[in-house]
């Protein structure tokens, strides 16, 4: 698994960056399909918050992403936090994908960061009108809402766009402020 370290507003010392790495690393033993690792600290400022460094991990591979962010009063602490989410992310989706194979299901979608539209993020005019600071592409391959749910979990974002399999067409599968999850899908 090929793993970059990367920090802002923070030095990573050798001995957290080859912590990390080595961390990081053991997590492929849960699903052997992992390509790549980004793992990313930063450190607030604010002398209030009591966890200071956050680490963001997004793993991906094989057509899938797995994503968490957590926040501790050091380095060594975030990692370890991040693995122990991770541990479990990665548990559940092997043990989804073990049984996706065993009914022979399609694979999931793989959604990939494009480079940013051009003059979106350096147009400062302050003219308080919204404007598009990042792009992303993302490959719209068929699931079923039940693997959308899934990727959404994996993810922590608040929605999920894929193609839906029953309907062969767009759809958009989003948490409501209740906790429940909606889908928005496309008449054509």
């Amino acid at each position: 698994m090929e793993i970059t370290v990367s920090a802002r507003n923070t030095e990573v010392s050798t001995a957290l960056r080859a912590a990390t790495e080595e961390k990081i690393g053991r997590l492929s033993r849960f699903l052997e399909d992992m390509d790549r690792a980004d793992v990313h600290f930063t450190e607030q400022r604010n002398p209030r918050i009591a966890d200071k460094v956050s680490c963001e991990v997004t793993l991906e591979g094989h057509g899938h992403h797995v994503r968490c962010k957590v926040a501790a009063p050091d380095g060594f602490a975030a990692v370890d936090a991040a693995v122990e989410k991770l541990e479990q992310q990665l548990h559940k989706l092997k043990t989804k994908v073990l049984a996706r194979v065993q009914r022979s299901a399609p694979g999931l979608g793989k959604a990939a960061v494009a480079e940013p539209l051009p003059g979106d993020a350096s147009d400062g005019d302050g003219d308080g009108e919204p404007r598009i600071v990042k792009s992303k592409q993302h490959a719209l391959k068929p699931m079923t809402p039940a693997e959308a749910v899934l990727q959404l979990d994996l993810v922590e974002h608040g929605f999920w766009f894929f193609t839906n399999a029953d309907t062969g067409r767009a759809a958009v599968l989003y948490r409501r402020d209740d906790g429940d999850l909606g889908l928005i899908d496309d008449v054509g």
